[in-house]
């Protein structure tokens, strides 16, 4: 349980220029005081991020967008609206004084308002934007608990807010609204098309030279042991090939019925999609910490409300070297 002392700690620690982690709807970020370049380096710096890739900047309510964005169109307004607080970023052209660290030298800033009830006692009691990546290694597995903060940073991190497990546990949909159109840039569990609702328009594709978008890269959201995404029975039949080599493999799927095979690690992952978001990141840290050689990932459907989690696990699997079963 969280107390008031702990939030206004909290609140202390940023506006001296630390690092907070705290709990939004989708994973756990990792906080500082937005408007101070200093402190915000301080998360690049912990986390192993490259200065290039900005960062969101989180808002307690829609009124703040003016003083981070030179413009808010129409369709900002009509998003925010419709989604905030929750688990939505939007991309605007960013205002004056907005800092380069923040937005990784880019004429853009990422925007969003969160609905978990301790960032929103956190940023209210704090007053300002608070600069927030996941709170992981960069490229790693985004923490969806506190526990996984305290595991991964230990006394880097200041003050960790415990506010249980995340809710959605992968990271918000991003729609860059920087360009006239409205575009998506990374699915998360707002689906494109509760976005095509909103607006009354269709998204159009990114153009050849989208802004960098926080988690949009290729290679991202990676367990350390290598990761390999395969169908169905072709998962099973990995998994079997490379136990016979020797190797412990550890496996997420969609099936409960284990295979009788020594060195085996098994995950069975919930049937619904808003249950496999919820759990993906955990087992797949889990999985990571059984000390096995690969990790088998079985496909999950392709439909749109799977989206986002494909999205992720292939990421993931870019991120990570995939085994050799021959």
């Amino acid at each position: 349980m969280v107390a008031d002392r702990d939030i206004e700690r909290a609140v202390a620690v940023l506006r001296k220029g630390g690092l907070v982690a705290f709990p939004t709807e989708t994973v756990y970020g990792l906080g500082a005081d937005a408007g101070n370049p200093a402190a915000v380096r301080k998360i690049f710096e912990t986390k192993g991020r490259p200065a290039a890739h900005p960062v969101i900047v989180h808002l307690a309510d829609a009124v703040q967008l003016a003083n981070w964005a030179r413009e808010v169109p129409a369709a900002a307004h009509a998003l925010a609206r419709r989604f905030w607080p929750g688990p939505l970023t939007l991309i605007l052209s960013r205002a004056k004084g907005v800092s380069d660290v923040v937005t990784g030298g880019q004429d853009t800033v990422a925007l969003r308002v969160p609905s978990h009830p301790l960032a929103q006692q956190l940023l209210a009691g704090f007053g300002g934007g608070i600069a927030a990546p996941s709170a992981n290694r960069h490229g790693r597995v985004s923490a969806t608990t506190a526990d996984h903060v305290r595991r991964e940073f230990g006394a880097a991190v200041e003050c960790v807010l415990d506010g249980g497990e995340a809710g959605i546990g992968i990271e918000s949909t991003i729609i860059d609204l920087s360009r006239g159109n409205a575009t998506l840039l990374r699915p998360g569990w707002i689906t494109a098309g509760e976005i095509e609702k909103a607006l009354g328009a269709p998204l159009t594709a990114p153009g050849p030279e989208p802004p960098r978008a926080p988690g949009s890269l290729a290679a991202h959201y990676a367990p350390r042991t290598p990761l390999t995404l395969a169908d169905g029975d072709l998962a099973l039949e990995l998994a079997a090939s490379l136990v016979r080599q020797g190797r412990r493999v550890a496996v997420l799927a969609r099936s409960s019925a284990k295979p009788l095979l020594q060195g085996l690690e098994w995950a069975t992952a919930p049937q619904d999609a808003a249950g496999y978001a919820h759990a993906l990141y955990a087992s797949l840290r889990r999985l990571d910490e059984a000390g096995c050689d690969a990790i088998i990932v079985e496909k999950p459907p392709q439909s749109p409300e799977w989206a986002a989690i494909n999205d992720r696990l292939a990421r993931a699997a870019t991120g990570s070297a995939a085994p050799d079963a021959t």
